[in-house]
C-alpha cells in the first residue's frame, strides 16, 4: 500500500486488497492518500434478505465482501464497502436497466431518502472492524423532462437508486447531510478511522 498527503508513510509489509471493483472507491481511497496494492471484488450474492432493514443489509454485505476476499489473500488487511439508498424499510435496486433508474428518481423525487455507506476492514491478523455512514439526501421536485434528461445521461448504471452524486444528480439534490463521500460510495471519515485503528495509516 502507498501513502501520501500527510497520512504518513505507509508501514513496512502490509498489503492492502481492495475488495470492490468500483473506481469510485478506488477515487476516494487516492483523496487520503491511500492506494491499494490489489484490486479483488468479493462477487458475492447481493439479494436482501426478507424484511432485512437496511442499515443491516448494507453492513452484511460489507463485511460479507470482505470475509470472502480474506480468504483468497491470507496476510493482508481487505477494505470492502457497500453503498444502499433507502426509503423508510425499502431497500432501492441497483439500476442495472433505464425503467428501474426511472422508477427510482420517480420515487425519490420531492422526498427525502437515506444513504447507508457501510465499511468493513479485516486486517492481516483476521481481526474484522465495521464502520456505518448515514446521510439524508432531499431531491427536488422532479419534473418528467428532468427524469428525461437524466435518464439519457447513463450516469445511473449500476448505481444504487438509480443516481450518481458526483455526477449531474448533484444539480437535482436541495439539501443533504451526513458524508458527501459515503453518498458516493466510501465514507472516508470512517473509512480513515478503520485504517488508522488497523495501523495501516499514520497521522
Amino acid at each position: 500500500m502507498s501513502q501520501s498527503d500527510g497520512v504518513g508513510p505507509a508501514p513496512a509489509g502490509r498489503r492492502l486488497i481492495l475488495a470492490s471493483a468500483s473506481p469510485r472507491r478506488r477515487d476516494l481511497l487516492a483523496q487520503i492518500g491511500v492506494t491499494p496494492d490489489a484490486i479483488d471484488p468479493a462477487d458475492i450474492d447481493e439479494t436482501p434478505r426478507k424484511a432485512e432493514l437496511p442499515a443491516v443489509y448494507a453492513a452484511r454485505i460489507a463485511a460479507e465482501k470482505a470475509a470472502v476476499v480474506a480468504a483468497r489473500h491470507p496476510g493482508a488487511a481487505i477494505l470492502s464497502g457497500d453503498t444502499v439508498v433507502a426509503v423508510g424499510r425499502r431497500i432501492l435496486p441497483k439500476a442495472e436497466d433505464e425503467a428501474t433508474a426511472r422508477a427510482c428518481l420517480k420515487l425519490l423525487s420531492g422526498r427525502r431518502h437515506r444513504v447507508l455507506s457501510a465499511v468493513t476492514l479485516v486486517d492481516a491478523a483476521g481481526i474484522a472492524r465495521h464502520r456505518l455512514s448515514t446521510s439524508i439526501v432531499l431531491f427536488k421536485q422532479l419534473h418528467p423532462a428532468e427524469i428525461d434528461a437524466y435518464a439519457a445521461t447513463g450516469e445511473w448504471h449500476g448505481k444504487a437508486g438509480g443516481y450518481a452524486i458526483q455526477g449531474r444528480a448533484a444539480s437535482l439534490i436541495l439539501w443533504m447531510s451526513g458524508s458527501p463521500s459515503g453518498v458516493i460510495g466510501l465514507p472516508l471519515y470512517e473509512t480513515r478511522a478503520l485504517l488508522a485503528a488497523a495501523g495501516l495509516i499514520h497521522g
